[in-house]
């Protein structure tokens, strides 16, 4: 037996302060037939992660608080993506606009639904390389925070710990950080063990 999708018989946005938030109210039909009448989706801008390695393993790396988890957290460089930017631009933007680094690679690690019900938006990870600091940090955000140099044993150690509160940079650091990962011309592969 195969798994269908649901249908969406109608839509109607309830609430819309764009770019940052969409929230509509969808009547779903599942595959047995069933109406579902109030299913909600929820939009807000794509976004990058990038985990940004130096020539001697250093792994960029910043500490701010971060409002919608209430608390300071470690972060890898992110940011939205703009208006008909693609994701690598994007990733090459906020690597030098939050750290004033650029990357002579960048590789993309995968993208990922945020949230598997309600949508949200869509994380696309990449890995920079050969990083090199060409100008000073200049984001314009409203977070304040710290670049910090460490090493990607003690990232992963940080997720472990607790330190990282956002799943996007945790799955980032993860990701990076799996001995498995193999990089082809067409991106990220993982080798059979």
């Amino acid at each position: 037996m195969r798994l269908q999708p649901w249908t969406v018989d109608e839509e109607t946005t309830v609430y819309e302060h764009k770019p940052w938030l969409e929230v509509s109210l969808q009547t779903v039909r599942l595959p047995s037939g069933q109406l579902v009448d109030d299913y909600h989706k929820v939009v807000t801008p794509d976004f990058i992660e990038v985990f940004a390695v130096s020539d001697d393993g250093y792994v960029l790396a910043e500490q701010q608080y971060k409002h919608g988890v209430g608390e300071v957290s470690l972060t890898l460089p992110s940011g939205n993506i703009e208006h008909r930017e693609d994701p690598e631009s994007a990733a090459r933007r906020e690597l030098l606009e939050e750290t004033g680094y650029s990357a002579s690679e960048f590789r993309k690690l995968g993208e990922y639904v945020v949230h598997g019900n309600y949508g949200c938006a869509t994380a696309h990870l990449f890995m920079a390389r050969g990083i090199k600091k060409v100008a000073e940090p200049n984001s314009g955000d409203l977070e304040e925070m710290w670049i910090l140099k460490l090493r990607a044993d003690d990232l992963k150690a940080a997720v472990l710990g607790g330190q990282v509160k956002v799943v996007t940079g945790a799955a980032a650091i993860m990701i990076a950080t799996d001995p498995t990962l193999v990089f082809t011309d067409t991106g990220a592969s993982f080798e059979q063990s």
